[in-house]
C-alpha cells in the first residue's frame, strides 16, 4: 500500500509541474517578412529602389591615384603624388512634370597624411529641365584630351538653370554666382553672370557654343568647339573669345585649339594636341586683374595625352605638355594616372 501511495503521489506531482510549465510556455514570433532592394531600370543600369519608397538611388565613383611632374610642382620638387576618392549620389523619381532628380557628389583629396581635405563637390536638384544648386557650368566642358585651355579658372557655381534638351539637341540659359571667379580693380567677389549654352550632334559631327556674360567685370566671353570622326579617330577644334578678363574666360583675348584623339586600339587612345593663345594673360589672380588684354604677348602650347584600358573599369593616363610663353620662360608639366571607376 506504501509503495502504491507514493507512485500515486509521484505521478500527481508531475502532473502539477507539467501544467505550470505549459502555462509559462513560450512561443517564438514569427519572422517579420524581409523586403529584398531591388532593381530599378528606369533610368539606366546601377539604380535601386531605397527600400519601402518608389525613389530609385544610384552610387557610383572612382578613385585615383596620380603623380603630377613639373618644376617645384611638390614645393620644393619636381614631383607630387596625390589620391583622390569621389562618391556620387543620385535620386530619382518620377512626378507629373517628369523625373525629380537629386544629385550629391563627395570629393577627397591626400596630398599626404597629413595633407587632406574634403568638398561637397556638386549638389543640385533638377525637374523638368530646371536646376538650382552647386553645379558645374558649361564653361567646364572641354576637348578629350589634356592640353586645351579654354574653360574658366572656376567652373563650380551655386546656379539656377533652364535647360532643354533631347537625344541629340541641347540648348539653356543660366545665372550663376561668381563668387570665386576674377575680379578687376575695385570690384569685390559678389558677382553675379548669365550664361548661355547650346549643342547637339548629326551622325559624326557634334557641337557646342558657349557664351557668359560677367555683370561686375562688364566684359564677356564666347567659345565653340566642335568633333568629327576621321579615320582612325576623332578631330577636334576650339576657339575662344574674351572682351576683357572675366569669370567666364581669362587666360586670353583669344585662343584656339586642335587635337585629334586616335583609337590605335580597343583599349588604347592617344592624343596629340595644340592651342595658340592670342595675347596670353596667364590664370589670373581672383582680385585685382588688369582692365583688358593690351600689351601681352602670344604663347603656345603643345601635348600628348595616353589613355589605356588595363580591364573593365580600370584605366591608365599619361599625359605631358610643352608651353613656350612669348613673356615667360618655357616649361614641360604631366602626369601618369591610375584610376578605377565603379
Amino acid at each position: 500500500m506504501n509503495i502504491k501511495s507514493l507512485l500515486l503521489g509521484s505521478a500527481a506531482a508531475l502532473a502539477v509541474v507539467s501544467g505550470a510549465q505549459a502555462a509559462d510556455a513560450i512561443v517564438a514570433a514569427e519572422p517579420e517578412p524581409v523586403e529584398y532592394v531591388r532593381v530599378c531600370d528606369a533610368y539606366g543600369t546601377g539604380y535601386f529602389y531605397i527600400p519601402g519608397t518608389e525613389t530609385c538611388l544610384k552610387i557610383n565613383g572612382y578613385i585615383r591615384f596620380q603623380v603630377n611632374v613639373g618644376e617645384d610642382v611638390g614645393g620644393d620638387s619636381d614631383w607630387d603624388a596625390v589620391t583622390r576618392g569621389q562618391v556620387q549620389f543620385t535620386a530619382k523619381s518620377d512626378t507629373e512634370y517628369g523625373p525629380l532628380t537629386g544629385v550629391i557628389v563627395m570629393q577627397f583629396n591626400a596630398d599626404n597624411a597629413s595633407s587632406q581635405n574634403s568638398k561637397l563637390d556638386s549638389a543640385y536638384l533638377d525637374v523638368a529641365g530646371f536646376r538650382a544648386g552647386l553645379f558645374y557650368s558649361w564653361w567646364d566642358d572641354g576637348l578629350s584630351g589634356e592640353t586645351d585651355d579654354i574653360g574658366s579658372v572656376v567652373t563650380l557655381h551655386n546656379s539656377i538653370r533652364y535647360q532643354y534638351e533631347t537625344s541629340d539637341f541641347y540648348a539653356g540659359i543660366s545665372v550663376d554666382e561668381l563668387e570665386d571667379g576674377v575680379f578687376k580693380v575695385g570690384e569685390a567677389p559678389n558677382n553675379v553672370g548669365v550664361a548661355v549654352g547650346l549643342g547637339g550632334k548629326a551622325g559624326i559631327f557634334s557641337y557646342q557654343i558657349t557664351a557668359g556674360y560677367d555683370v561686375d567685370n562688364e566684359d564677356g566671353a564666347v567659345r565653340a568647339m566642335g568633333t568629327v570622326d576621321i579615320g582612325p579617330g576623332t578631330l577636334g577644334l576650339a576657339g575662344v573669345y574674351s572682351s576683357g578678363p572675366n569669370s567666364y574666360y581669362s587666360q586670353a583675348e583669344w585662343a584656339v585649339a586642335a587635337e585629334y584623339a586616335i583609337k590605335a586600339t580597343d583599349k588604347l587612345k592617344i592624343t596629340p594636341a595644340v592651342q595658340y593663345y592670342g595675347n596670353y594673360y596667364g590664370t589670373p589672380t581672383k582680385v585685382g586683374v588688369a582692365d583688358d588684354f593690351d600689351g601681352l604677348g602670344d604663347a603656345w602650347k603643345v601635348g600628348l595625352t595616353v589613355d589605356y584600358q588595363i580591364v573593365d573599369n580600370f584605366y591608365a593616363k599619361a599625359s605631358v605638355q610643352y608651353f613656350d610663353p612669348d613673356n615667360g620662360d618655357d616649361s614641360t608639366t604631366g602626369y601618369f594616372r591610375l584610376q578605377r571607376s565603379f
